[in-house]
């Protein structure tokens, strides 16, 4: 998949939102989008878990882990989990780990740094719900778009 985010924003201006350049690339794919599916959660990836395990076909998973950087709530398992489930992307508002592993995968992968440090499970966290994150609200059923440029958010597919 071709993705110019500043494309995007040219051709269809005030209809993007910009999210401020906050993430990382991690994953062996730099340009991806798809219509988003969120979660929030707190250093517990429960929910990510259960979500990656789903069909993901043509969305990303925007993962709201209040930028925490005391536990990583995404690694090389959940990843291959994603890849296998047909998951454009993954962007985490949080921490990652696995690092060497994950930039092999051929899969989206954004989050705003690394810890080594697991998850906690507990079983929290809520699914499809509107996140503010990164000088943006984005909400379950929105478009998110990323390249190396940035990740940009819309609430119509800017893809034809």
């Amino acid at each position: 998949m071709m993705i110019s985010t500043p494309d995007l924003c040219d051709e269809y201006g005030d209809a993007v939102r910009v999210a401020e350049p906050i993430f990382r690339h991690y994953g062996g794919v730099r340009q991806f989008g798809g219509e988003v599916v969120t979660v929030k959660c707190f250093e517990d990836n429960s929910k990510v878990g259960e979500m990656v395990r789903t069909p993901g076909e043509n969305k990303v998973l925007f993962v709201d882990g209040g930028a925490s950087p005391r536990r990583s709530l995404l690694g090389d398992q959940l990843v291959s989990h994603a890849l296998n489930n047909n998951w454009q992307g993954i962007i985490i508002y949080g921490y990652l780990r696995d690092v060497e592993e994950i930039e092999a995968m051929p899969i989206g992968v954004m989050a705003l740094g690394s810890i080594p440090r697991k998850t906690e499970k507990l079983g929290e966290g809520k699914v499809n719900v509107p996140v503010d994150v990164a000088g943006l609200r984005i909400c379950p059923g929105d478009f998110i778009y990323a390249d190396g440029t940035g990740v940009i958010v819309s609430t119509e597919s800017l893809l034809k």
